[in-house]
């Protein structure tokens, strides 16, 4: 596997960067056979330095964690312990997804994304605010590219979300192919959105 450390406007000594290499692989090395490639990066946030971990596990399956400590080590360390505590979490899951994929049985479509010009608003003389926007009220678009999109149950979105750290996922509904999400609300709980759907061919609404 190879990994990469690197720090913000932070001296990585070889010390820590042989203390991120080393766990790294054992807790990896612990969950999947062939992990693909894993970054860790420090950064100064106020008193505290964060760590932020990425790590490239499959062909399309990421894990992703951050913390924040005293010292670039106690960062890490909390950041790789919230990875673990997650994968430990996945781990039968984790081996039905290997199987699968090995099986060229993990399906996957394709989707467009944007990436939109970010909304700064500024004082007009009458004190009101202006949004940046494209022909009639739109949004600008500064970059657009093609991304996967998977094809899962909810519970494999879910964990798929978890491992990842994201707040929300898109996802196709492995039951019937329609979109779905899934995301995090601010209690804490999950939340899944699955429209009602119809079929194509008859226009009846399909029952799960």
């Amino acid at each position: 596997m190879q990994i990469s450390v690197k720090g913000k406007q932070i001296d990585v000594g070889d010390a820590l960067r042989h203390h991120v290499e080393e766990e790294l692989s054992g807790i990896t090395g612990k969950f999947f056979s062939k992990p693909i490639e894993a970054h860790a990066v420090f950064s100064r946030e106020a008193h505290l330095i964060r760590s932020d971990i990425s790590v490239h596990v499959g062909h399309d399956l990421m894990v992703q964690g951050h913390a924040e400590g005293v010292d670039a080590y106690a960062a890490f360390d909390a950041a790789i312990g919230r990875i673990a505590s997650r994968l430990r979490r996945y781990k039968h899951r984790l081996r039905d997804h290997h199987a699968r994929e090995k099986n060229g049985q993990v399906e996957k479509s394709s989707a467009r994304t944007y990436v939109l010009a970010h909304q700064h608003d500024h004082e007009e003389s009458h004190g009101k605010t202006e949004q940046p926007a494209g022909v009639d009220g739109q949004p600008i678009v500064i970059a657009e590219s093609m991304t996967d999109l998977p094809v899962l149950t909810v519970g494999e979105a879910v964990m798929r979300m978890d491992l990842a750290d994201q707040p929300t996922l898109l996802f196709r509904n492995s039951a019937h192919g329609g979109l779905n999400v899934v995301y995090r609300r601010g209690d804490g709980h999950i939340s899944w959105v699955d429209p009602a759907w119809q079929d194509q061919s008859s226009g009846d609404t399909v029952k799960k």
